[in-house]
């Protein structure tokens, strides 16, 4: 039986995340019981001390044991986090060992939208892909640079260590685990009991681009204003850099380490995100809007959207478009 650590961590978590993990947990041992198999999974909340509580005013969550009570687990889920990530982390530092511990012991580690932050206190991400919330990706970057970010999926699996992308994806993650330890025909069941989409693997068509602007360097920012106000027409980088007369290989260099995007990359997501709000108004053509963000060719711009958001500009706007939906 696999035995399973769900952390009850100190401060503002999420309790969804809880909730909900521990019950497609214990649904999946529920199914097999039913099926006239025995349980898989051993199912605990775990907190660092045994008055331990989470509560966000209306429901409140117990750890039925503690880390000093665990000398092994197989799994760690680490829920989604809230508030001042590193005062939370500060609060925590006894659950950080704790994971490293148990990770050094042989046990999985699986972190929730920006439980992130928690697992990747705990140095186990560095080097290694992460997904989390797109919403935290800048700040997760700056207190994680030796993390690599995949701010686009859903779900990274690398070297026992699991993570999944921004709110209920949570759920693709949970199913993705009983997948691989309790098999495919337990995970298509699970996805029908909780009807969550089991082929879903992208939160890119939920990334709201707002740029990156949470840096020192006042010209770059002149050039991403720049950039936002006349992405309609055509821009070089020869141009942008010669406006703040520097070398374009120095441009570039600075606008990366500022953006986080190359400058075709920030120009490129900048015309998306208006395609996106057209879209998303309904009262265009994929065509028409093709033209008011500055493509004339339909496979560049089919291209460039389903790079940035997954899907092609035709999905987009039937999932989003909001006069079809009255």
């Amino acid at each position: 039986m696999k035995h399973i650590s769900v952390l009850v961590p100190e401060g503002d978590s999420s309790l969804s995340n809880l909730e909900a993990t521990y019950k497609m947990f214990t649904m999946a041992n529920d199914a097999l019981k039913r099926a006239g198999k025995p349980p898989l999974f051993s199912i605990h909340l775990v907190g660092m001390h045994k008055k331990a509580k989470l509560s966000n005013g209306l429901f409140s969550i117990t750890p039925n044991t503690t880390i000093s009570d665990i000398q092994q687990t197989d799994l760690i889920i680490i829920p989604a986090i809230h508030g001042d990530y590193k005062k939370v982390i500060s609060d925590n530092i006894p659950f950080i060992r704790w994971i490293k511990k148990q990770y050094d012991n042989g046990a999985e580690i699986a972190s929730l939208c920006i439980g992130a932050f928690l697992l990747a206190s705990t140095g186990l991400l560095d080097g290694k892909d992460c997904a989390t919330h797109w919403l935290a990706a800048c700040e997760f970057r700056e207190m994680f640079p030796e993390v690599n970010l995949i701010d686009d999926k859903i779900i990274t699996d690398e070297n026992g260590l699991y993570t999944s992308g921004g709110a209920y994806s949570s759920l693709n993650l949970n199913l993705y685990l009983i997948e691989k330890f309790a098999g495919r025909e337990m995970a298509v069941l699970s996805s029908k009991i909780f009807e969550i989409d089991i082929s879903r693997d992208s939160q890119s068509p939920f990334i709201i681009f707002k740029g990156q602007k949470s840096h020192d360097d006042e010209e770059i920012l002149k050039i991403q204003e720049h950039i936002e106000q006349n992405f309609q027409h055509k821009i070089t980088v020869d141009d942008l850099s010669e406006k703040i007369a520097v070398s374009r290989r120095t441009f570039e260099r600075r606008f990366k380490k500022a953006t986080s995007n190359t400058v075709v990359e920030y120009l490129q997501r900048v015309k998306i995100e208006a395609a996106k709000k057209e879209l998303e108004r309904g009262r265009k053509t994929v065509n028409e809007v093709m033209y008011e963000v500055g493509y004339t060719d339909p496979k560049a711009f089919r291209e460039v959207f389903k790079k940035y958001t997954a899907i092609t500009p035709s999905e987009y706007s039937n999932k989003y478009n909001k006069v079809k939906q009255v």
